[in-house]
């Protein structure tokens, strides 16, 4: 088991001030206003969440440079209780951070999951145009030319557009009910998770603020030795114990979308599906403590479309993470 006891930099070098990364404009920006009229809304949505999840994402960054600094300042204290101490936090605050970019991961994945939605919707509006279309022209002739033969035709045409746009109007009712069930569904779970999970590591956190003696002493008395050090780690294989038996236990979701076949079209019946099955916990079989993963790429199962690459790589300030352990 290769489990760290230290956040502190092996170089002993602080990183430096950041700025905040800021959203700029760019050509797909500007994909917002190309966007069919019944998936704008959506569209916006999973733009928002595109910029929060850079921001959970660098916030993850900057907390786990926060640990080394914690550490380091510890270390600079020279005094062998706080520097103990403050170097096991380091240790607990960096798996904090982690949480958070897991939680993004996650948040990634559900996004992906509302695309899907903003996809139908952006198929169906195609029938609804063609469908007024045909409506407008039949008015625009009764009012200008009633005896055209073409308003028969024209009649006809605007059956088949109806027919056409009901079972359009039908997959996007059923497309959208799934998966917007779906997605908050795996949505929360995250969230969950990543509450419970953090709220872990925050007590055996204060667990170790109890090995610090506060004790006043007067001028020319010193502390005792810091006879704790044991218990610290104990504390990080606690912490390391209790992640790794982690189970999430969430209200299930109850789906009767079994029964979707073809086409998002009722298929055979079915009843309700009395699981939440969407959400995967990303609890590790390995030791957690200590370790930390920012590597993102290609972890949803639905991938990041490259205008959103691009524009969260343009709000990530160039920084080298430091690696935990």
């Amino acid at each position: 088991m290769n489990r760290s006891l230290s956040i502190r930099s092996k170089k002993g070098s602080s990183s430096g001030e950041k700025s905040a990364p800021k959203h700029r404009f760019t050509i797909a920006s500007l994909r917002g206003a190309q966007q069919p009229d019944l998936s704008k809304k959506l569209f916006k949505i999973i733009k928002s969440e595109n910029h929060a999840i850079g921001a959970y994402e660098a916030a993850a960054r900057e907390r786990v440079g926060i640990a080394q600094q914690l550490s380091e300042w510890g270390e600079a204290t020279e005094d062998e209780a706080i520097s103990e101490i403050s170097d096991k936090l380091g240790v607990l605050l960096a798996e904090i951070a982690e949480q958070e970019d897991l939680y993004a991961q996650a948040l990634e994945e559900y996004r992906g999951i509302l695309k899907q939605i903003r996809n139908t919707e952006s198929s169906v509006q195609p029938s609804r145009d063609h469908k007024a279309k045909v409506s407008d022209e039949i008015a625009k002739l009764k009012y200008k030319e009633p005896q055209s033969t073409k308003i028969v035709q024209l009649e006809q045409e605007l059956v088949r557009a109806e027919a056409q746009s009901l079972v359009a109007e039908a997959q996007l009712s059923n497309i959208t009910r799934q998966k917007f069930k779906e997605a908050y569904d795996h949505h929360f779970a995250a969230t969950i998770e990543r509450a419970e999970k953090q709220i872990i590591l925050a007590k055996h956190a204060r667990r170790l603020l109890n090995l610090v003696d506060d004790t006043p002493i007067v001028p020319g008395d010193v502390h005792p030795a810091f006879a704790e050090v044991e218990a610290s780690r104990q504390v990080l294989t606690d912490a390391e114990d209790d992640l790794r038996n982690y189970e999430l236990h969430v209200e299930p979701i109850h789906s009767y979308s079994g029964n979707l076949g073809v086409g998002a079209m009722p298929g055979s019946a079915a009843g309700p599906v009395p699981e939440s099955t969407t959400y995967e916990s990303n609890t590790r079989s390995e030791s957690p403590v200590g370790e930390s993963a920012f590597d993102t790429a290609g972890s949803a199962p639905y991938p990041l479309e490259e205008a959103d690459r691009v524009e969260r790589q343009e709000n990530i300030p160039t920084q080298e993470v430091p690696h935990v352990g």
